[in-house]
C-alpha cells in the first residue's frame, strides 16, 4: 500500500526524468544550430568587410596582390584566390573536422567554413574563412549545465512545495479517515468531522455523515430484532418444553407415539440451544461483556475438571501440560465458554482409542485431538458449518468461538498436522 502522495508523485517524477533525457539531445542540437547560423552570419559579414578593406586600398595591382598574399600569410584561418574561368560562384557553407596547425594542442576540432566571391577593383576572388566551432561546444556545455541547474532546483522545489500543500490540504481527509477508524458501531458516538472550505472534502463528510446515521439506525433496528426475538422465542420454547414432558408421563402413549414425542422434544432441545447460541453471538457482536486481567490456567483447570467423568468414558488418551500464573485480558464468562466449546469439540470428534492434549504457554493455548482428514480452513468457523453426519448439535460452536477471540483481541487458527487437529487460540 502507497500513500496518495506518492502516487501522484512518482509518475510525475518519472515525466520529468524522461523529459529531461530526451531534452537534452535536443537541447544541444538546437543550441549548436543557432551557433551555426551566427557563425555563418559572422563568416558572411567577415567577407564583405575584408572586400571593403581592400577596395578602400588606393594601391597598384602588384600591390594589391601583395597584399592579399600578406593576408592569407598572417590569417591562418582565411584564404583569398583568384577565381578560375568558368567555375560555379555561387556561395558554399560547410563543416569540417582537422587539427589547428596553429596551435600549441593538435587535437581534431570543428570548424565551420564559407567560400564565397568577393570582388576586389572589380575582379572576383574566392574567399575562404574557418571558423572554430569548439568554443561553441565549450559555451553550449555552460548553459546546459546552467539550465539543468535550475531545471532540477524547479523540480525539487515543486516536490517540496506539493509535500508542503498537500499535507495541508488534504489535512481535513485524513482526520475523517482516523475518526473512521476509530469507529465503532457499538459505541453509538457522533464523529464531528472539521469544518473545511474544500468543496470535495465538504460533500465526503457530509455523505459520510448520513452513511453513518444510516448505519447506527439500521444496527439498532437489528439489534433490537435480535434481543426481542430471542427472548419471546424462550417463552413459547419453555411452554413446549414443558408439555412435552407431561405428555411423555402420559400412560395413555402407545410406542409410536411416544418415538414421536421423543423425535420433537429432541429437536425442541436442538433449537432451544440454536436461540441461546444466537443470543449469545448477539450480545457479543454488541459488545456486551466487560473485558477484565484474568487467569486462563484456572479457566483450563475448571474445564477439564467438569469434563473429567467424559473424558474417561471416552477411553481415550488425554494429556495436558498447562502453565500457571498466565494472565490476559478477556471476560470470563465468555473465556469459560470457548474454552468449554473447544474442549467438547475435541472430545466429541476423538475415536475411543484416539489421543486428545491440551496445552497452555504463555503464548497461546493449544487442544489438540486425533483424526484421519483435515477440515476446510475457510469454512470450519462459519455458521451452520457440518462436517460430520452428526445432527445433534446446533452448528454455532466454532462461530461462537471465532466471535469471542474477535471480541477479545485474540486469534484462532486451525490446522491439521500428523493426523490431529490442532486449534491454537493466540491471546
Amino acid at each position: 500500500m502507497k500513500p496518495l502522495l506518492n502516487k501522484t508523485t512518482r509518475p510525475f517524477i518519472l515525466y520529468v526524468m524522461m523529459v529531461l533525457i530526451i531534452s537534452i539531445p535536443v537541447y544541444y542540437f538546437v543550441m549548436d544550430s543557432i551557433w551555426k547560423r551566427e557563425l555563418d552570419e559572422h563568416n558572411k559579414l567577415l567577407a564583405e568587410k575584408t572586400a571593403y578593406e581592400f577596395n578602400q586600398l588606393d594601391i597598384s595591382i602588384k600591390k594589391l596582390e601583395e597584399s592579399i598574399a600578406l593576408w592569407n600569410h598572417i590569417q591562418p584561418g582565411t584564404n583569398i584566390t583568384k577565381t578560375r574561368k568558368g567555375e560555379d560562384l555561387s556561395a558554399k557553407t560547410f563543416t569540417i573536422e582537422k587539427p589547428k596547425i596553429y596551435s600549441q594542442n593538435p587535437n581534431i576540432d570543428r570548424f565551420r567554413c564559407l567560400s564565397t566571391v568577393i570582388y576586389i577593383k572589380n575582379k572576383p576572388y574566392w574567399f575562404t574563412i574557418e571558423t572554430n566551432i569548439e568554443e561553441s561546444q565549450e559555451t553550449i556545455a555552460i548553459l546546459a549545465i546552467t539550465t539543468i541547474f535550475f531545471f532540477i532546483m524547479i523540480v525539487l522545489g515543486f516536490l517540496h512545495l506539493n509535500k508542503k500543500l498537500s499535507g495541508r490540504v488534504w489535512e481535513p481527509f485524513r482526520d475523517s479517515l482516523e475518526k473512521l477508524k476509530k469507529f465503532n458501531l457499538n459505541h453509538h458516538h457522533q464523529i464531528n468531522f472539521i469544518q473545511t472550505d474544500t468543496m470535495e472534502f465538504e460533500e465526503l463528510n457530509e455523505s459520510l455523515r448520513k452513511l453513518i446515521d444510516h448505519s447506527v439506525s439500521v444496527f439498532n433496528g437489528q439489534k433490537e430484532f435480535t434481543e426481542n426475538a430471542s427472548h419471546e422465542l424462550q417463552t413459547p420454547l419453555a411452554i413446549i418444553k414443558n408439555k412435552l414432558n407431561i405428555l411423555l408421563q402420559s400412560k395413555n402413549l402407545t410406542d409410536e407415539h411416544y418415538e414421536i414425542v421423543e423425535e420433537i422434544n429432541v429437536a425442541l432441545m436442538r433449537s432451544s440451544r440454536i436461540n441461546k447460541n444466537l443470543l449469545l453471538l448477539a450480545n457479543i457482536k454488541n459488545s456486551q461483556f466487560d473485558i477484565v486481567d484474568l487467569y486462563i490456567g484456572e479457566q483450563v483447570h475448571k474445564s477439564i475438571n467438569h469434563l473429567e467423568e467424559h473424558i474417561a468414558q471416552k477411553n481415550m488418551a488425554f494429556s495436558y501440560n498447562i502453565q500457571n500464573n498466565i494472565r490476559c485480558k478477556g471476560n470470563i464468562c465468555l473465556t469459560e465458554v470457548l474454552i468449554n466449546n473447544l474442549l467438547i469439540n475435541a472430545l466429541k470428534y476423538t475415536h475411543s482409542s484416539g489421543e486428545m492434549m491440551v496445552e497452555l504457554t504463555h503464548h497461546d493455548l493449544r487442544i489438540k485431538n486425533s483424526g484421519f482428514e483435515g477440515l476446510n480452513p475457510h469454512l470450519i468457523f462459519k455458521r451452520f458449518s457440518r462436517f460430520s453426519s452428526d445432527k445433534g448439535g446446533s452448528g454455532l460452536g466454532l462461530a461462537i468461538i471465532k466471535e469471542i477471540c474477535r471480541f477479545q483481541d485474540w486469534k484462532i487458527i486451525y490446522i491439521f498436522e500428523n493426523n490431529f487437529h490442532i486449534f491454537k487460540v493466540k491471546f
